[in-house]
């Protein structure tokens, strides 16, 4: 750069010409040039006086400096640049002008002569929005490392995506994880759309970022739209698409597609100890009620020995009266039934140790349907099964994991009418997972009652004591897999089992 005070006219137009602004002075540290861009910046954050560059040719850089750190600073800099310690120096600063707060990037570099250092080069750039973006991310980091609740999670992506890229609303959706169906579980603006028409209108956006593995944009009725993948280290989980607000330059919009790629990777880790979270507690809350319920079981057994006992000794000596006959049979039939209550408490609350070993899930449904066949047969029920064409190798309990077939296929033949027909359908995952569904044609569960049906001593089934599905479910999680129930009046009741790939801890 050139230090005297007339320069080349291109020069002096291309130095007028940059959006920073730039100067230099000499080793005292007066100003030896400056660019236009240096009067605007100066009249705009606060220093007046200061109009035009031959106001402040001549002048001390040091004058224009308001506070003791600042001056320090770039003393600092013009030292270890006039001793070659580095080859350039920057620091970033804040800068209030009356309508907001801004922040600017300072870099200072030496001139040279006969290689001797006979000067330094100031320029100052406003990096406002790339700082707001930055303060936003860790923010969010920050924000998401403290919420291990879903709903909290997605509260705290809402409101640092607020502040981080100007948008009107923003759609969360997770992927199955073999169908790559999409389902919105979260969204705030998009009030037009029901979640439906967002899943048919963006699922080949989402697709396509899941796809490439990067943001995507997309416009609908001219306006933009952000998506950006949800991937984790265990898998994809789905995407997040931002409605944004008109921006300017192509430079703002990569910015915010930075953002908003930082901010989906930090909401999918997020999502995910949330969901491990919920496990945990859900584990805990089992355990605690098996040793309510086996504590429970423990001291019912002995007294409803006795009672069974004393019914039977008052039947032989009532001889033949059918009225004490009768009742003593009432009183048999329900102690019967308390006792086999007792031995699913025991079940529950104090299962046996799971033994996982490598085995083929497909043998144990082999075993059970064998066993079951007279059941079957009773309710002139058939199977219809669809099965992978290799063996499939998990970690299992063949026990364990037959006790869950035996009571979800009891319960489908209970549902289902008599001469229809069962569906079991299983399949290897793409990550090495298996998944196994039975579905039966019954009467749909109301949807009031469906989100209770793994609640301990919940049924609404005649003479059921609420434990079957509790204890699927705990054998299930033992087994680092997972139990679902859906139901819909078309299609009847499925029951979902799903084993992890025999890789995971």
């Amino acid at each position: 750069m050139n230090t005297t005070t007339e320069q080349p006219p291109f020069a002096r137009r291309l130095l007028d010409a940059l959006p920073f602004t730039i100067w230099s002075v000499d080793l005292d540290g007066r100003i030896t040039a400056a660019n236009s861009m240096w009067s605007r910046f100066a009249t705009d954050n606060g220093a007046p006086g200061i109009a035009a560059e031959s106001a402040v040719l001549g002048c001390s850089v040091f004058d224009s400096v308001a506070d003791d750190p600042s001056r320090e600073q770039i003393e600092r800099a013009m030292t270890l640049l006039r001793e070659r310690r580095v080859p350039l120096v920057r620091w970033e600063f804040p800068c209030n002008s009356p309508t907001e707060a801004r922040v600017f990037l300072m870099q200072v570099t030496a001139m040279e002569e006969d290689g001797e250092v006979c000067g330094f080069v100031f320029s100052t750039v406003d990096i406002t929005p790339s700082h707001r973006s930055r303060e936003a991310l860790i923010n969010t980091g920050i924000a998401l490392a403290e919420a291990i609740a879903l709903d909290r999670v997605y509260e705290e992506v809402a409101q640092q995506l607020r502040r981080a890229v100007p948008s009107t609303g923003f759609v969360i959706a997770l992927a199955d994880d073999d169908t790559a169906q999409f389902r919105v579980t979260h969204r705030q603006g998009y009030r037009d759309r029901s979640p439906e028409q967002l899943e048919q209108r963006l699922t080949r956006t989402w697709l396509d970022a899941l796809a490439t593995g990067h943001v995507v944009r997309s416009s609908e009725q001219g306006s933009l739209e952000i998506t950006a993948p949800l991937v984790s280290a265990e898998g994809v989980l789905g995407a997040i698409t931002l409605h944004a607000e008109p921006i300017e330059s192509e430079q703002a919009l990569e910015e915010a597609e930075r953002v908003l790629a930082v901010i989906a990777a930090q909401t999918a880790v997020a999502i995910e100890r949330a969901w491990l979270v919920r496990r945990v507690e859900q584990k805990r809350r089992l355990e605690a009620i098996g040793e309510v319920a086996a504590g429970v079981a423990h001291e019912l057994r002995n007294p409803l020995f006795g009672i069974s006992s004393a019914a039977q000794l008052l039947r032989v000596r009532a001889g033949e009266d059918p009225i004490v006959d009768k009742n003593v049979g009432r009183i048999l039939r329900e102690v019967e039934r308390l006792n086999k209550m007792v031995t699913s408490l025991l079940e529950f609350g104090r299962p046996n140790a799971v033994h996982l070993v490598p085995a083929d899930p497909e043998v144990v449904w082999d075993d059970i349907l064998e066993g079951e066949r007279a059941r079957l047969q009773a309710k002139h029920l058939t199977i219809r099964r669809s099965r992978p064409e290799q063996p499939v190798r998990s970690l299992l309990d063949p026990e364990q994991l037959g006790q869950v077939y035996r009571n979800i296929l009891l319960n489908a033949c209970d549902a289902a009418p008599d001469g229809s027909e069962l569906i079991l359908s299983s399949q290897v995952l793409p990550n090495g997972g298996w998944r196994c569904r039975l579905t039966n044609g019954g009467l749909a569960i109301a949807p009031e009652v469906l989100p209770h049906v793994f609640e301990f001593f919940y049924s609404t089934k005649a003479g059921g004591t609420g434990i079957g599905l509790a204890l699927c479910q705990r054998i299930m999680d033992e087994h680092g897999g997972t139990i679902t129930i859906d139901s819909l009046p078309e299609l009847g009741t499925t029951l979902t089992l799903l084993l992890p790939p025999t890789t995971a801890t």
